[in-house]
């Protein structure tokens, strides 16, 4: 017989900074080391931000566009794909992508990603080899994930 797990909610207030960072685009990690299936966080980009050029190891990824108008740049930076609210996109393992936002708004966007903790390895450029990889929190929280509004004391 299969046991089934106990829910685990993760309250908007115990988020964490605790994964690699860019300055202008802030991560927080929401599910981390709960499932050995599935991790995810909430992405905020400031206006006129980009990420470096990075991938999430063996871990494919899911976005969903929250609020914003954000671009995922992939295919050594000659595809430009906008995201608006609503949006999904689908990263494969070991896709070099990087995420950019041009607007004079904030990108707020909802991460999942196929691995127990989240996975960011930047690059030094494009094809380039590994300039560091991201400390992967390993404190997981309880508590419920507010997406429309607020994330902890930050607006979203």
């Amino acid at each position: 017989m299969v046991r089934a797990g106990a829910v685990k909610v993760v309250r908007a207030e115990s988020l964490r900074e605790n994964t690699a960072q860019t300055e202008g685009i802030t991560r927080w990690n929401a599910i981390q080391d709960m499932s050995d299936q599935v991790c995810g966080t909430v992405t905020v980009a400031k206006p006129h931000t980009s990420s470096a050029v990075h991938h999430h190891g063996a871990e494919d990824t899911i976005i969903y566009a929250v609020r914003g108008h954000g671009s995922i740049l992939s295919d050594n930076g000659k595809t430009r794909q906008e995201l608006a609210p609503g949006d999904f996109a689908l990263i494969p393992a070991f896709s070099q992508h990087q995420e950019v936002n041009d607007s004079d708004e904030e990108v707020v966007w909802v991460v999942a990603r196929g691995g127990r903790n989240p996975i960011v390895v930047n690059l030094d450029n494009w094809g380039q080899e590994l300039r560091r990889k991201s400390k992967s929190g390993r404190n997981g929280s309880e508590g419920s994930l507010e997406v429309d509004g607020v994330v902890g004391d930050k607006k979203l």
